[in-house]
C-alpha cells in the first residue's frame, strides 16, 4: 500500500512538473516592425500575419507589429533586423540598394512596369525569386513580395508637365533611380526618412514627394500639398524579410506554418492594395485640400517620354540584362518599351 502511494505521489508530482513546464513555455516572439501607418496596406496585411501566425501556432508564436517607425526609421531599420533586434521588417523595395543589394532598384525604375500584370509575373516568377536570394548573403531572408501601388507627384503648384518640377526640392527615398528620377524632371531630390516627410512638406524643406495615394492620405500629407498629379510613373512595393539566424532556427514544423500565414497575408494584401489606394485617392479628393490632376493619354506619353531615359542611364547600377528580362516579360502581354 505504501509503495503504491508513493508510485502515485511521483506520478502526480511529475505530471504537474510537465504541466508547470508546459505553462512556463515562452512563446517564439516575431518583433514585426514598419514604418507606415497601420490603416495602409502593409499595416493591414502585417497585422493578418499577426492573427494567422498566433492562431495557427496555438500561441506557440506571438508576433509583435510596430507601426509608423515607433521602434526603427528607415535608414534605422534593416541594421535592427541584421543585429537581431527585430525579426521581421517589410522595406519598400528601394532600401536594399543602400544595403548593397543595388538590383532592387529595378523596380524603383520610371515606367518599368506597364500593367498590374506584368508587375506580378516578375514578383511570382523566376526574376523576383532570384532576387530575394541575393539577400541571403546579409543575413536576411526574403519571404513574400507586397504591393503598395503607383504613386502620385504632389506639390504646392499644378504639375501638369514634366517641365513644371523644374527646381522644386522634392522629397525621394534613399534610392539613385530616384535621385536619377528626379534630376530627369528637372527637380532637386531630397533623401529623408518617411517619418520626417509631414513635417518637411509643412514647413517647406521639401516642396513635393511622391507616394501612392495610400501614404500620402494616412499621413496627412494632403492637409500640406495644394496639388497633385496621378502619373502612375513610379512603383512602390515591399520585401517581406526575416533574420535569417532567426528563421532558419526555427523548429520545422513552426516554420512551415509561418510560411503559410505569410502566403495568405501576402494574397490578402496584393488584394486590398489597389482598393485602399483608390478610396484614399477619392478621400483626399473630397476633402478639397488637395486638388488633383488626371493626365490625359497624351499628357502621359509625355510624362512617359521625359523619364524613359533614366532605364538606359541606370543600366550601369541594376543591371541592362534584369532590366531586358522585364521588357521581355511585358512583351508578353503585348506591351513594348
Amino acid at each position: 500500500m505504501k509503495f503504491r502511494t508513493l508510485v502515485g505521489c511521483v506520478l502526480a508530482g511529475v505530471l504537474a512538473a510537465g504541466t508547470a513546464m508546459a505553462q512556463d513555455a515562452q512563446p517564439i516572439v516575431i518583433k514585426f516592425s514598419h514604418v507606415v501607418a497601420a490603416d495602409t496596406p502593409k499595416g493591414k496585411a502585417a497585422e493578418m500575419f499577426k492573427k494567422l501566425a498566433e492562431e495557427r501556432t496555438k500561441g506557440r508564436v506571438k508576433v509583435e507589429v510596430y507601426p509608423n517607425s515607433q521602434l526603427y526609421k528607415d535608414k534605422e531599420e534593416l541594421e535592427a533586423l541584421q543585429l537581431g533586434a527585430v525579426q521581421m521588417l517589410a522595406p519598400s523595395l528601394a532600401k536594399f540598394g543602400p544595403l548593397g543589394v543595388k538590383e532592387f532598384e529595378v523596380f524603383d525604375l520610371p515606367y518599368i512596369f506597364p500593367s498590374k500584370d506584368v508587375l506580378r509575373a516578375v514578383t511570382e516568377g523566376p526574376i523576383g525569386s532570384s532576387l530575394l536570394k541575393k539577400l541571403e548573403s546579409k543575413g536576411i531572408i526574403g519571404l513574400a513580395y507586397w504591393d503598395n501601388g503607383f504613386k502620385v507627384l504632389s506639390a504646392n503648384k499644378p504639375l501638369i508637365k514634366p517641365d513644371d518640377l523644374k527646381g522644386l526640392k522634392m522629397r525621394i527615398q534613399s534610392s539613385k533611380v530616384l535621385d536619377a528620377e528626379m534630376r530627369a524632371l528637372g527637380a532637386l531630390p531630397q533623401v529623408m526618412a518617411f517619418s520626417e516627410v509631414y513635417q518637411a512638406l509643412q514647413t517647406g524643406v521639401v516642396d513635393g514627394t511622391e507616394n501612392p495615394p495610400s501614404n500620402m492620405y494616412t499621413q496627412k500629407m494632403h492637409e500640406v500639398q495644394k496639388y497633385g498629379t496621378v502619373t502612375n510613373h513610379g512603383y512602390l512595393g515591399y520585401a517581406v524579410i526575416v533574420n535569417k539566424k532567426f528563421w532558419e532556427g526555427l523548429p520545422a514544423d513552426i516554420r512551415a506554418v509561418l510560411e503559410g500565414a505569410m502566403n495568405e497575408s501576402t494574397r490578402f494584401a496584393n488584394a486590398i492594395a489597389q482598393t485602399e489606394n483608390d478610396d484614399a485617392l477619392a478621400a483626399m479628393k473630397a476633402s478639397g485640400k488637395t486638388e488633383f490632376h488626371q493626365p490625359t493619354k497624351e499628357e502621359l506619353e509625355v510624362w512617359r517620354k521625359a523619364l524613359l531615359p533614366v532605364h538606359q542611364a541606370m543600366e550601369g547600377r541594376v543591371g541592362a540584362a534584369l532590366i531586358q528580362s522585364i521588357y521581355k516579360e511585358a512583351e508578353k502581354f503585348g506591351f513594348k518599351n
